[in-house]
């Protein structure tokens, strides 16, 4: 079968892969049939990414079928299409006994710290696949994206009424402004590229929208009458933005951190105390969180389509994969079909 595999960074290749076994019991053979392309596979083709180790097959947004199933799995049929949830837990630990299973103490991600979905066919547990006959294999590759930012804004409690600041436009921060726009009225993004704040403004028809510069705190003040947003999601994986997030917090606000980074951050302790700032992390997404999200795609009330900026087939993804780390490329969401 065709797979794809990073076999060092900035290292790819297209080889010819074994086909896998048959689905064990609780198991579920699928035909992949789109993979999106997302940060944490551009972080890992760039080397950046300390969780993964070489060689590794990539992928954990996934839109696939199901072709066999193993004993005892009952909740799918031959032929469904389904999105993936990637997290593999334990079950055990006690994250996952108090339903957190998307920080599970044992957690592995497909693509990262287990081959992934850059394959013609893969064997998953079949509790991580749900059901959506009627949406096409590019929303259910992108259910996984938007379960990032949906958790994000569930996280942060958002009021219908508050003033809430997205940080950063990529995908990430699209999916964060995706569920924020459904949960207030007055929602803004800052970030440092211009053409990225065009596109959320005209997907979400944002009031307001910032470049990062030296009168951005003013810019902020300015339209939420000077009392600064009550929420701030931060998706930018950058330190200094993580830190500078702090100065856009309104008193008694929240701070969500949905990016993350591999360094240690640093903060004014009497401006945290101050304000009584609420610092919350948010990782992955939840069971639940795709249920919901599928309830809002068919709902109409998310609209993926502006996301895919680009494609490509698994043949022409090894030449394609470095064209869309380049700005000028205006990538948004590569999507692979298999």
């Amino acid at each position: 079968m065709k797979t794809i595999v990073l076999d060092a960074p900035e290292t790819l290749r297209l080889i010819d892969t074994q086909a896998p076994p048959a689905p064990g019991p609780g198991e579920a053979l699928v035909r992949v049939h789109r993979v999106g392309v997302c940060g944490t596979d551009l972080h890992s083709y760039r080397g950046r990414n300390p969780f993964l180790v070489y060689p590794r097959i990539m992928g954990h947004e996934l839109g696939v079928e199901v072709v066999a199933l193993g004993i005892g799995v009952s909740t799918l049929n031959i032929g469904d299409r389904c999105s993936v949830e990637p997290y593999l837990n334990c079950g055990r630990c006690i994250a996952c006994r108090r339903g957190k299973s998307n920080c599970c103490a044992r957690l592995e991600v497909l693509g990262v710290h287990v081959d992934g979905g850059m394959r013609e066919f893969i064997v998953l547990p079949a509790h991580t696949l749900h059901v959506a006959n009627d949406l096409d294999y590019d929303q259910l590759a992108l259910v996984e994206t938007l379960g990032i930012g949906a958790h994000a804004v569930q996280r942060a409690a958002i009021e219908r009424d508050a003033h809430t600041l997205v940080i950063g436009a990529g995908p990430i921060g699209l999916s964060a402004l995706t569920f924020a726009r459904l949960a207030t009225k007055n929602l803004m993004a800052l970030d440092v590229n211009a053409e990225r704040l065009a596109f959320a403004s005209e997907v979400f028809g944002l009031a307001h929208t910032f470049q990062t510069g030296p009168s951005t705190l003013d810019e902020v003040l300015a339209a939420t009458h000077g009392e600064l947003p009550t929420t701030v999601i931060d998706a930018t994986g950058n330190a200094e933005s993580m830190t500078r997030a702090f100065d856009y917090v309104a008193p008694g606000g929240t701070l969500v951190y949905v990016g993350w980074v591999q360094s240690d951050l640093a903060f004014s302790d009497p401006h945290l105390h101050r304000r009584e700032i609420s610092l919350l992390a948010s990782r992955n997404a939840l069971p639940d969180d795709f249920t919901r999200i599928i309830q809002h795609i068919r709902a109409g009330e998310v609209d993926t389509r502006p996301w895919i900026t680009h494609r490509a087939t698994a043949e022409e993804t090894v030449a394609a994969f470095p064209t869309w780390l380049r700005p000028e490329t205006g990538t948004i969401k590569a999507m692979l079909s298999f």
